[in-house]
């Protein structure tokens, strides 16, 4: 079976090549409170807007996400959305890009408008020229995907329907990776699924499953059927199809497996088959079995519809749902997204709730700690502990510490009563943090003066107050390293 926990490192090594269908997305999120007096429909009070990569690009972001590199090939028009595009993916180190511009197409243009109380999609408006690339476009295209087929380790064809992933590009590519025996991942649109014969594995959803075979492609016994006769169709080692809140099937080579999904407050789906799709490449990348990759996938999915918008999966955050903590600690209670951070302090505002804040390296827990975190929530109503991440400690500590890593320090304090949201920063000072959640209390342990203690200044001038706590004496974490390594 497959080791997750020794092998999601060695994501960062991977390199995916992604084509297909890029999109910029963009998200204006507001409050909706009345109806237009001028039509029966609901009036968008705008609070903000987010732009982003969307469409195939969203599966280059999901990859950079996890560490692996990707070198993404799309088509854009010569104007602002365009533009836009490419200057948001020359700010990803991680991503080599190769933009083939057709000035006679328009950049496709996504805007969501969603009412950010109840993160309900309310409209949507499409920029978009959804007919096939001229011949000179998919020269191009061919041109750059043989030209990187011999440096990835895995193929994505992301296909929506826009153009750029005709059959003669999809035939090339398929047919050039199988050469190299590269697994060509494809993520399918339409009716005619002929076009990715070859294809390694192609990933439908249920409803998707159901048009092309002609199919209910209800029950798990008809979605078995359905995906033997397209995976013989289109002669495809695998075919994994996903079923929302009904999980995953993977046919593969004969055998089926079946997973749940996870249970999860969704938040929103936007962009989860991209996250999906990235995550099956990368692990088929380091030579993971479908089902291994599967399972990887299935809680990157979990992972990226608790969030709002496009989101992307972190390796900590894929760690954290795949191997879940022995203490059976809530999954919420530790944060790597900043964003979900927002969304608790909001609620907990919200209920006139006192927020309080510490943080530390905690790379041994000891009664010191404890009586620090004990002390910190009973001077709060909900507390937020700062956990310095793994570069961080060995900056500050030197070589050789953390003893354990970010993940395994944050399951053991988010198991204590006294926590109430652990959040991870890489940084050396916690000051950041500290001015992203604001809190009325800021705690320290009393080996601190008023005056050193980070964030001080911040939070009096909010009118919040400086607390610090006594320490059992006799604990340090570096004594107790000290003293494990024996005498010198």
């Amino acid at each position: 079976m497959f080791d997750f926990d020794k092998h999601l490192a060695a994501l960062a090594e991977q390199t995916v090549l992604c084509i297909g269908d890029l999109m910029l997305d963009e998200f204006v999120y507001g409050d909706v409170s009345r109806i237009s007096p001028e039509a029966p429909t609901p009036v968008i009070a705008v609070k903000r807007s987010e732009l982003m990569v969307g469409g195939a690009g969203n599966v280059a972001r999901n990859l950079v996400s996890l560490g692996t590199g990707c070198i993404f090939i799309g088509v854009v028009g010569d104007d602002e959305a365009g533009n836009a595009l490419t200057e948001a993916l020359g700010t990803h180190p991680l991503i080599e890009f190769h933009l083939v511009v057709d000035a006679k197409r328009q950049t496709t243009r996504k805007v969501r408008f969603v009412s950010e109380h109840h993160s309900t999609h309310l409209l949507r408006a499409d920029w978009e020229a959804a007919s096939a690339v001229d011949a000179g476009s998919e020269d191009a295209l061919i041109g750059h995907a043989i030209k990187a087929l011999p440096r990835v380790g895995s193929v994505v064809l992301s296909d929506y329907a826009k153009g750029a992933l005709t059959p003669r590009v999809i035939r090339a590519v398929i047919d050039a990776a199988n050469k190299l025996g590269k697994p060509v991942v494809v993520d399918p649109k339409g009716r005619d699924y002929s076009i990715y014969r070859g294809a390694t594995l192609i990933t439908p959803n249920r409803q998707e499953l159901a048009d092309v075979t002609g199919t209910a492609a209800r029950s798990d016994d008809e979605i078995v059927g359905a995906a033997a006769a397209l995976c013989d169709a289109v002669e495809a080692r695998a075919v994994l199809v996903t079923r929302s809140e009904d999980g995953m099937t993977l046919l593969a080579e004969g055998a089926v497996v079946h997973v749940p999904a996870y249970p999860v407050r969704v938040r929103d789906v936007s962009g989860a088959g991209d996250t999906v799709v990235a995550v099956l490449a990368a692990m088929l990348a380091m030579q993971a079995d479908f089902e291994s990759a599967m399972r990887a996938a299935n809680a990157a999915a979990a992972v990226v519809v608790g969030k709002r918008g496009t989101a992307t999966v972190s390796v900590a955050e894929l760690r954290s749902r795949i191997l879940p903590a022995a203490t059976l600690a809530p999954e919420e209670k530790i944060v790597f997204d900043w964003a979900l951070l927002d969304e608790h302090l909001a609620a907990w505002r919200k209920a006139g709730y006192r927020v309080g804040f510490t943080n530390g390296c905690f790379d041994l827990l000891h009664p010191g700690h404890v009586r620090l975190l004990a002390g910190a929530r009973a001077a709060c109503d909900r507390l937020v502990l700062g956990l310095n991440g793994d570069a961080s400690v060995t900056r500050l500590k030197g070589a050789g510490r953390p003893v354990q890593p970010v993940q395994a320090r944050a399951e053991v304090l988010a198991a204590l009563e006294a926590v109430d949201l652990v959040v991870v920063f890489d940084e050396d000072t916690p000051e950041k943090l500290i001015a992203r959640v604001k809190p009325s209390v800021l705690v320290k342990g009393g080996d601190y003066r008023r005056e050193q203690v980070v964030g001080r200044e911040l939070v009096e001038a909010l009118g919040g107050e400086i607390v610090l706590i006594d320490l059992v004496p006799g604990h340090s974490t570096t004594s107790m390293v000290e003293r494990s390594r024996g005498p010198k």
